[in-house]
């Protein structure tokens, strides 16, 4: 038994206004990210890849990069 979606034209409209406000938040917040240095994280076929300043992608963290570093400086 095949049923038809009950979605009206006013609910598509209510879907559509959520993904436009969710858009317009997450532009947001990759913007705030840039602004103080942060990479934004993106997984694309289950491969996590990090936005470099330049705003290229990359598949190195570079969390683990910045840990290795500050451990290496603190060994006497």
């Amino acid at each position: 038994m095949n049923r038809k979606p009950s979605l009206t034209a006013e609910k598509y409209a209510t879907i559509d206004e959520l993904v436009r406000l969710g858009s317009i938040a997450v532009n947001d917040a990759q913007n705030e990210s840039r602004r103080l240095g942060v990479p934004n994280v993106y997984s694309i076929n289950g491969r996590l890849y990090y936005e470099t300043p330049t705003g290229e992608l990359s598949t190195s963290d570079p969390f683990v990069d910045a840990t290795v570093r500050c451990d290496e400086s603190k060994t006497p």
